[in-house]
């Protein structure tokens, strides 16, 4: 490879890493906006306190995995440094070998991940209440898949809000959330208690006013129906991941090549090398040669007559 293609390399290797490091800085950047927005963070305790999920934790993993990578591959490809472009591609590599594993063992235990979809949404309905950011993200579930629990609105009986034993005091008793009910489009204002006392109502009934099929089952359906998209997706990002490792690997064969040749021209020449950082040669001793060309300690360039 020219030096002119190594050079192009590095710089594509620069954008590509640097942009995944600042979109990285972002989502983190997020996460801890609303966290704060949330006091969490006046208040660290809370956030193993919350039953459900938090999805700011997603914000604050894939960001922090994007800026990890992102750090490692710009300052290995800025600086050259054949430590850093390894981590890269090696962690880049784990992150690849979970996703095809996660794919593989998904596809060979789907009932085992159906039991553990139902498990994780309900663990999730407990704590409907408890979290804004967890009840949006439940909302705008039911609401895009049409669907209302885990298999059914019977689910949101696990609730301590909506559940309809005798003791429960709140107004939403034998209720669901409002975004499990259907939507009619001439209503340009969301009825937000449209789902109140409709688990009393036989079940006959209540399909004509709230969305009875489960999200899980919904989830299903999706990934079926749009199933070359998802596999789209998937290829899309392994090769992106496998033309990350390439490129790192590619960079730090040309470093290491380069490094080589400079270490052997230099000793051909007559100086023994001590050190080499970003093409500049330290020599440390002079042997009997014709004569030779060198940078010194100092970057001067000297020139050995012959003796």
């Amino acid at each position: 490879m020219t030096t002119v293609e190594q050079v192009k390399h590095g710089r594509l290797q620069e954008i590509i890493v640097l942009s995944g490091k600042l979109l990285g800085m972002a989502l983190v950047g997020i996460g801890l906006w609303a966290w704060s927005e949330k006091g969490v963070l006046s208040n660290i305790s809370s956030i193993t306190d919350l039953g459900g999920l938090d999805p700011v934790w997603l914000f604050m993993v894939v960001g922090g995995v994007m800026f990890i990578l992102g750090f490692a591959g710009c300052i290995g490809a800025l600086r050259e440094n054949t430590f850093l472009l390894k981590f890269f591609s090696v962690f880049l590599g784990i992150i690849f070998f979970l996703e095809l594993t996660t794919g593989v063992l998904a596809f060979v235990f789907k009932d085992w991940i159906k039991d553990q979809l139902n498990l994780f949404i309900n663990n999730n309905i407990r704590a409907y209440r408890d979290d804004i950011d967890l009840q949006n993200l439940i909302d705008f579930t039911q609401e895009y898949w049409e669907c209302c629990g885990a298999f059914g609105a019977d689910d949101w009986n696990l609730n301590i809000y909506f559940n309809c034993t005798d003791g429960n005091p709140s107004r939403e008793k034998c209720g669901v959330p409002f975004s499990c009910c259907t939507k009619d489009p001439a209503e340009d204002v969301i009825n937000t208690q449209c789902g109140y006392d409709i688990r009393a109502k036989p079940d006959s009934e209540q399909k004509d006013y709230i969305n009875v099929k489960g999200c899980v089952p919904q989830f299903e359906k999706w990934l079926q129906d749009n199933l070359t998209l998802v596999a789209g997706i998937f290829i899309g990002v392994a090769l992106l991941q496998i033309f990350g490792i390439c490129l790192a690997q590619n960079l730090v064969s040309d470093i290491e090549a380069v490094q080589a040749s400079c270490v052997n021209e230099t000793l051909i020449l007559g100086c023994k090398v001590s050190n080499y950082d970003r093409g500049k040669l330290q020599c440390i001793d002079w042997v009997d040669v014709k004569y030779g060309i060198f940078k010194l300690e100092d970057g001067e360039n000297a020139q050995v007559a012959a003796k």
